[in-house]
């Protein structure tokens, strides 16, 4: 589980790394403080909602000033590394340390900055059997973390020096490799300074062009195999492989959007785990623990494109799932694509059913 975790994160690093060419690099860095709630999305955590979590984001930003087409195209966003502490004011959840791959987006006229994170979080206190059963939050030491920030941002007050404030969100979930799995979402007030490194030396940004020709690719067909290991979701269920075949169609709309659509093929070992599990529990339910394991799921799903790293989000619906009992027929994905030539693809992605994760899925695929 440590290893899946820390090719997440490496897989972070390479994304952002890859956005860099032998071109003048700038730097910022930001320090911001928060206070905030852990939100009962589940009413399973209720007892660990105790106190008003506290904690501090450190970031180190590459500035962008539009040297790059597909920087001018996002108005010129900053990538970087943050770390996170978090006080969960809670003495079964512990505290959380992560660190994270970030993005930072830029809107009326760069006095608003929503920033996405993705991440592996330290978990202090995980649940424990025999010390920690209260915690039934996290299953396991290591988490995929996810903070999302909307900051007022002012740069560059006085001598480099400037200050943000705004509301974040912290998400940990083990995403189903251990159980138990509940969760948490902290919603947060935060305060902050920012400063430019080298601050005189920032150039002033390249303007965009507005005659930028039109980009459209024709209709390319993908095939991909999925797959990673995860829990059937109850305690004490072992980890168990999954694997997903799929095949979708997509059609490039600009140089930032693709729009996709296809179909996938789910086996996995902890499904038939659940309902082995199920049928001997529970023999009212009148199971047999036989009933057919396997998943074939419709979807349709968007791109979003920076240089050769790609945010990829689906919405997908099971038309077949003989067995209905494990988790939502509608599913979704989130995550990151890493091209690495003119037809092979690497991703790292969440699949789960609202805010139930079900795995963490690395896959490779072929764009003809």
């Amino acid at each position: 589980m440590k290893k899946l975790f820390l090719c997440l994160l490496i897989f972070n690093c390479f994304a952002l790394q890859s956005q860099e060419d032998e071109i003048p690099k700038y730097y910022s860095f930001d320090a911001n403080y928060f206070y905030g709630s852990i939100l009962e999305h589940n009413h399973s955590i209720a007892h660990l909602i105790t106190g008003h979590p506290t904690g501090v984001i450190f970031s180190w930003n590459q500035k962008t000033y539009g040297l790059k087409a597909w920087e001018r195209r996002y108005n010129y966003p900053d990538f970087g590394y943050s770390f996170s502490y978090q006080n969960m004011q809670n003495k079964y959840l512990g505290k959380n340390y992560g660190i994270y791959g970030h993005f930072n987006f830029y809107f009326l006229k760069r006095y608003l900055m929503f920033r996405v994170g993705q991440g592996v979080a330290y978990a202090s206190n995980p649940y424990d059997a025999d010390e920690n059963y209260i915690n039934n939050a996290y299953g396991s030491r290591f988490l995929s973390t996810t903070y999302i920030m909307g900051n007022f941002n002012k740069q560059n007050i006085y001598k480099g020096l400037g200050i943000q404030a705004g509301v974040t969100i912290l998400h940990y979930s083990n995403a189903d490799l251990n159980s138990p799995n509940n969760s948490t979402n902290t919603f947060t007030f935060n305060v902050g300074l920012n400063y430019l490194l080298d601050y005189e030396a920032h150039p002033d940004y390249i303007p965009k062009n507005p005659k930028e020709k039109k980009y459209t690719e024709p209709i390319h067909y993908n095939f991909a195999l999925r797959g990673g290991v995860n829990t059937a979701g109850v305690i004490g269920s072992p980890q168990l492989p999954f694997f997903t075949i799929t095949a979708y169609a997509d059609k490039v709309i600009n140089k930032k959007s693709t729009l996709q659509a296809g179909t996938e093929v789910f086996f996995s070992r902890s499904l038939e785990e659940f309902i082995n599990y199920r049928a001997a529990a529970f023999p009212t339910l009148n199971l047999s623990g036989d009933e057919d394991s396997k998943r074939v799921g419709i979807f349709i799903g968007h791109k979003l494109t920076f240089n050769k790293i790609s945010l990829i989000n689906h919405l997908g619906y099971y038309i077949y799932y003989p067995y209905t009992g494990y988790v939502d027929q509608v599913y979704n994905r989130f995550g990151l694509e890493r091209k690495l030539s003119e037809h092979l693809w690497a991703s790292a992605t969440v699949r789960s059913h609202g805010a139930n994760a079900e795995a963490v899925e690395f896959s490779i695929g072929y764009r003809l």
